[in-house]
């Protein structure tokens, strides 16, 4: 029985060690994805960014919660994220020039996009965190920039959480906020 127990903590760091350089390569390879994500999984909602210069353009903040306390310092709730950006134009292309995933503190998470893309009148993208992707915090948030050739309808943006704890389930919606300069 002692020699059970001398071999078990190597087969455990050796199985330790081996998913650790699973999670990483998984990590490295869904940060790779990720930024690919839009433009594949909603290549239908796509239009080619317009040539004409862009002469409107805006930000989005929308906060979000991949995590929330239900009873401070004890429990806390995950949740998923799924972050929609809806072009509300009924003829003009929405060009979306960064989807940026922030956490609590204000540091980027992820960058979903490497370049711009254009989104058809009405159409809808949308960028998903999975409930085990606590990376955000209590205090994530997405910053969205996105560009017009003319006269647009603001964009609609705004991100659905669902999660829970036990039985009890849980899901509410962030709406986006345009970000304006104040102060003068």
């Amino acid at each position: 029985m002692s020699r059970r127990r001398a071999r078990k903590p190597a087969i455990c760091h050796i199985r330790t060690g081996a998913f650790a350089l699973l999670l990483i390569a998984a990590v490295a390879a869904g940060a790779a994805q990720a930024a690919d994500d839009v433009t594949t999984a909603f290549a239908s909602s796509l239009t080619p960014v317009p040539a004409e210069p862009v002469t409107v353009t805006g930000a989005v903040y929308v906060p979000v919660y991949s995590s929330v306390a239900m009873t401070p310092g004890r429990v806390q709730a995950d949740f998923s994220v799924t972050l929609s950006i809806h072009n509300a134009s009924e003829q003009r292309p929405l060009i979306v020039r960064r989807i940026n995933y922030y956490d609590t503190a204000g540091t980027l998470v992820e960058a979903h996009l490497r370049e711009p893309v254009a989104l058809r009148p009405f159409a809808t993208v949308e960028v998903f965190v999975p409930i085990k992707d606590t990376r955000g915090g209590t205090g994530a948030n997405f910053v969205i920039d996105w560009a017009a050739t003319g006269e647009i309808a603001e964009p609609v943006v705004e991100a659905l959480m669902v999660g829970g704890i036990g039985a009890g389930y849980y899901a509410f919606i962030s709406q986006g906020r345009p970000i304006r300069l104040t102060g003068r």
